[in-house]
């Protein structure tokens, strides 16, 4: 049965707190870790915890990145990249050797990360609303968001060192948040359930570095476009046509950059928001169960 987070300690950046949420039932079925979208948690993935499509066809291992939920470091500044050498450290601790990895939105730079650190070890990549480039001028033209832009209060305020004890996220982040993850259909449960989160997680000091780093993470990261033909593993791209973030022309792009992977597949779905399990969730998990089957 699926267990609530927990946390596992792994060495790197001199050791870190990896918050997880595991359901594993068979040894003899592929597992898929699951990488959350921006300031969410392990618990966006619930729905695919709960479902009955994926039961007994796959273990699920939903992992928290860095500056995201219970994982916590030392360490003030950190990268995509640690998160995913860190999420490679804790299937070495839960004895994982072989694994799909499937992430939404910066889900999918840090499952791309941990498939070119590790390429024995990743079976196949799942992209779910996603880009493999940096924040570009190229990326706007093709219809994807200004992410530095949306993203530069919080990195300014990084530069701010001082204490911030009486810090909150505020209500102002959490609607932004639904606006551009679920869009205009978003629930008012969807809501409160977010807004209990991250007021839970970014608030005071702790909670004003933890996301004002994983905006720095997001705004400044490198672009993988060089680095996408090292990839071979299979790779399945799920992308929605009302996805205010990234756009189809993006993914209709950048899935040819796999150019020697086993298999390169883009999915498009119509009136697919940018939390694409929210408007497609049985069209993903059906076309995850295929891949995962097939490879």
């Amino acid at each position: 049965m699926a267990k609530h987070v927990q946390t596992s300690f792994v060495p790197h950046l001199g050791g870190i707190n990896v918050g997880y949420r595991l359901s594993f039932t068979d040894s003899s079925v592929p597992t898929l870790v699951l990488i959350n979208p921006f300031t969410t948690t392990a618990d966006y993935y619930q729905p695919e915890f709960e479902s009955g499509q994926l039961a007994g066809k796959l273990n699920l291992l939903a992992v928290e990145p860095l500056g995201h939920g219970a994982t916590h470091t030392k360490s003030e500044t950190y990268t995509y990249w640690d998160s995913a050498i860190m999420t490679l450290q804790l299937l070495d601790i839960l004895e994982i050797d072989h694994a799909f990895v499937a992430g939404t939105s910066q889900g999918g730079w840090i499952a791309a990360r941990m498939a070119l650190l590790s390429p024995q070890r990743i079976d196949g990549l799942i992209l779910i609303g996603t880009s493999m480039d940096l924040e570009s001028p190229e990326s706007r033209e093709l219809g994807c968001w200004d992410g530095p832009q949306a993203t530069a209060s919080l990195v300014t305020m990084s530069a701010d060192i001082s204490p911030h004890d009486d810090f909150e996220p505020g209500s102002a982040y959490v609607d932004f948040l639904m606006q551009i993850g679920y869009g205009e259909k978003v629930t008012e449960d969807l809501k409160q359930k977010w807004a209990k989160s991250i007021q839970k997680i970014y608030s005071r000091d702790a909670g004003k570095k933890m996301i004002c780093m994983a905006a720095v993470c997001l705004s400044s990261r490198d672009g993988l476009y060089a680095r996408l033909p090292h990839l071979r593993c299979p790779v399945l791209w799920m992308q929605g046509t009302d996805d205010v973030v990234f756009s189809v022309a993006n993914a209709e792009k950048e899935i040819k950059l796999f150019t020697n992977a086993a298999e390169a597949k883009l999915v498009v779905m119509q009136g697919g928001v940018h939390f694409l399990s929210f408007t497609h969730g049985n069209e993903i998990e059906k076309n995850i169960v295929e891949f995962t089957k097939q490879w």
